[in-house]
């Protein structure tokens, strides 16, 4: 197949590591990419918020399936305008991908399909947020309602602190108090042709930038899966996903598909297992960052059969995903700063070494080539590399992420140290 994927972080390098992994004869297209990116994909100078370059590249090149990365994309409509060119896409259309887009749109689809979440007020000034801090009582969840790059959520039990918050974001618009729900955190991606939903396998991210789940929120500092916990109080991993399944991702589908608005793409299922059962936190309409980064590793089903059925409405047809036995875990490499105000611009230094270590792959998030020839990458952005590391189980696969890391040399980077830490004991 010829596959263009849009977008030019880590998720989209997992993709397309997901991609090779198949041992296909897959031309693979990246819009636009980065310096890791382009040793497994061939870069192209394209916006990927461009619908009618997207459109012209991909019938001009005979492009077979258009893969959207990231979120502004779907929300700026991008797939709506291939797909009326016929041309098949993974990606929700712009009214789908609301979902991420607008927390209130996904609370309204959530309670009219009768999907289990929280309770949540939207608060347009100040003085609707502290009502809403009064009504629903600490800690405080406040959120803001549109795209906010994974940094528009804070959880505190300092009012001052959660005001504030809500005040950064009310110029903009509305923003979601909710109510604070605990348990354990778990993502399912669910694959979706707009009627029919296959699971993946479930992970678990790690959002705060510090150890402990300590310090700001984050895009995510790393993950982990299978989640051999989940066994524990729902009997096995298959039973969990089924009862999702049931309970949330297809309700979700259906009642989006009766609004005229068909959900076509990857269905990101922020989920939260509470004393009173599971519960929804939010919605994404893309494949989730680091997620991504060790899922699709296990994935044993080819990826581009199913994205392709996603795609062409024939996912009824295909069986459930298989996956390896073997775990998987990721831990991001950040920049300094990250991720506040990340320094950009300096050398990464052994990545060869850090890549030669049983069992490891480098995915990269933000990495550019030097000016001059023969020099190091450097870093571009917050999250700069994914270190991802398989293995039989935990305990192995954390020892060689973590001696890769110790391999890599960048000025002033951090990283988490306790990366699945419970899992492997």
């Amino acid at each position: 197949m010829k596959i263009l994927v849009l977008g030019s972080g880590a998720r989209e390098h997992a993709i397309i590591l997901g991609l090779r992994a198949e041992q296909k004869e897959h031309e693979i297209f990246v819009a636009p990419g980065n310096a890791g990116i382009a040793q497994d994909a061939i870069p192209v100078s394209l916006d990927p918020l461009d619908g009618a370059a997207i459109t012209e590249f991909a019938n001009e090149n005979a492009v077979d399936l258009v893969v959207v990365g990231p979120e502004a994309p779907l929300v700026a409509g991008v797939a709506d305008v291939l797909r009326e060119r016929g041309i098949p896409v993974f990606g929700p259309g712009r009214a789908a991908a609301q979902l991420e887009g607008s927390k209130s749109f996904a609370k309204r689809i959530m309670d009219a399909a009768g999907v289990p979440t929280g309770r949540a007020v939207r608060a347009a000034t100040t003085a609707e947020v502290e009502a809403a801090f009064d009504d629903l009582g600490a800690p405080h969840v406040v959120k803001a309602d549109g795209l906010a790059a994974g940094k528009g959520v804070i959880v505190t039990s300092d009012r001052a602190e959660a005001l504030a918050h809500a005040e950064q974001y009310l110029p903009s618009g509305p923003v979601l108090v909710e109510e604070f729900l605990s348990g354990p955190e778990v993502s399912l991606f669910f694959l979706s042709d707009g009627d029919t939903v296959r699971a993946l396998s479930p992970a678990q991210d790690f959002k705060r930038a510090l150890d402990g789940d300590e310090g700001p929120n984050t895009g995510g500092m790393g993950a982990y899966s299978p989640l051999p916990w989940l066994a524990e109080q729902f009997g096995s991993e298959k039973a969990f996903v089924d009862e999702v399944t049931r309970d949330v991702a297809l309700p979700v589908i259906r009642q989006l598909d009766g609004e005229g608005t068909p959900f076509i793409g990857l269905l990101y299922a922020g989920l939260i297992l509470t004393p009173a059962g599971v519960r929804v936190i939010e919605f994404n309409a893309r494949f989730g960052d680091p997620e991504t980064q060790v899922v699709l590793p296990r994935l044993v089903t080819p990826l581009s059969e199913l994205l392709l059925a996603a795609a062409s409405g024939t996912l009824e047809d295909q069986p459930d995903p298989e996956f390896r036995d073997d775990v998987a875990i990721t831990v991001v490499v950040a920049s300094e700063g990250y991720p506040e105000a990340p320094q950009t611009g300096r050398p990464i230094e052994g990545l060869s070494e850090a890549a030669s270590v049983e069992g490891v792959r480098l995915v990269h998030a933000a990495t550019a080539s030097p000016d001059a020839p023969g020099g190091s990458l450097v870093a571009t952005g917050g999250r700069v590399l994914n270190v991802v590391a398989t293995a039989a189980d935990f305990r192995t696969a954390r020892d060689r992420a973590y001696e890769a890391i110790g391999r890599i040399r960048l000025e002033g980077s951090h990283h988490r140290t306790d990366i699945a830490a419970r899992v492997a004991e």
